[in-house]
């Protein structure tokens, strides 16, 4: 397609796309990009992590010209994006999810006000459902005391609170830009220069809290962090973690409870220090206080629960003990 830039040429937008397992998705994925890229180059670049389903394949027999790398493992999330980076010339790089698709416009306003904001490093978008129903889009840095809001319900329960709804930021106007902590990594425009000078993803997080630890380090140097609401993108979620089937699923939402457990354990001994312990100590007790409350109730939900909790507890100790405390990341692949 003619939006399509050739490797000859400069282009404005660099789009990073890692799959695995996500054949059908990614195919809609590439098709939103190459009815959004008009009046822009964009470069498009996917990092397949070792996929089984026969994404690649599709990709090179449907999209030609898309640069393709194939990995013969799965590099996780910010080490295949780093990748992927690699020989990237646009202004502007985009992260986009293969689950995730562009709307109307959306790819246009990014680049509009990313020139027009030349301290924003990097930003994000309003993210919606396939039936349009909000997702969270951007949110403040985790910590202990949100953490907990979140954990117990009282986020959910309490969403217009300043207080418990901190993480999330659902007590703010969701139709008003603002500038934020971070936001989710299915989709992002972020400033090239930007990266040069912080450099990309740490390597150590294999999957969840790496885009928290590049925005901390985007702000550490200066530049700011944005939502801009008026670009919307169609977020499914969960497709490439649905592919793992060894690990325990949280019940919220298709997340790999143990790869979350290790990425927040390294976020917070990289970022707070011994507050590492304080946060896995804090879950293994509300793990504890869970159970005891169901474990002798009859009700299966309850019994259900009272297992979760015993599960959990037991994942978030391996955690601590595979990450030494927060202080290494385990081998990749997790």
């Amino acid at each position: 397609m003619a939006s399509v830039t050739s490797q000859a040429s400069a282009p404005d937008v660099s789009i990073l796309i890692v799959s695995f397992n996500t054949r059908n998705v990614l195919r809609e994925c590439v098709e939103s990009i190459e009815r959004e890229a008009a009046g822009l180059r964009v470069e498009i670049s996917i990092v397949d992590n070792h996929s089984s389903d026969g994404s690649p394949e599709m990709i090179e027999q449907e999209f030609p010209h898309v640069r393709l790398l194939r990995s013969d493992t799965n590099l996780g999330f910010g080490a295949a994006n780093n990748a992927a980076l690699e020989g990237c010339t646009g202004r502007y790089i985009v992260l986009l999810n293969s689950d995730a698709f562009l709307c109307p416009d959306s790819l246009r306003l990014a680049v509009r006000h990313m020139d027009e904001n030349p301290k924003a490093g990097l930003a994000g978008g309003r993210l919606v459902g396939r039936d349009f129903s909000w997702q969270p889009s951007a949110r403040m840095f985790p910590g202990i005391l949100s953490d907990l809001s979140v954990m117990t319900g009282l986020s959910g329960r309490f969403p217009k609170s300043k207080v418990f709804g901190y993480f999330d930021r659902t007590w703010a106007d969701q139709s008003l830009p603002s500038e934020v902590d971070w936001v989710p990594g299915a989709f992002s425009i972020i400033r090239s220069e930007v990266l040069a000078q912080v450099g990309f993803f740490d390597p150590a997080f294999f999957l969840y809290s790496e885009e928290v630890d590049l925005c901390r380090r985007i702000q550490a140097a200066g530049y700011q962090i944005w939502y801009w609401p008026d670009i919307s993108v169609i977020h499914i979620g969960g497709e490439s973690s649905r592919q793992v089937k060894t690990l325990e699923m949280s019940t919220t939402g298709a997340q790999l409870v143990l790869w979350r457990m290790r990425s927040t354990l390294l976020y917070y001994r990289k970022h707070h220090g011994a507050k590492a312990w304080l946060a896995k100590t804090q879950e293994l007790a509300l793990y504890r206080l869970t159970e005891l409350r169901n474990a002798f109730s009859k009700d299966p939900r309850r019994v259900a629960r009272a297992r979760e909790s015993r599960n959990q507890a037991q994942l978030m100790r391996q955690a601590w003990k595979d990450t030494n405390g927060g202080r290494v990341s385990p081998p990749r692949p997790w």
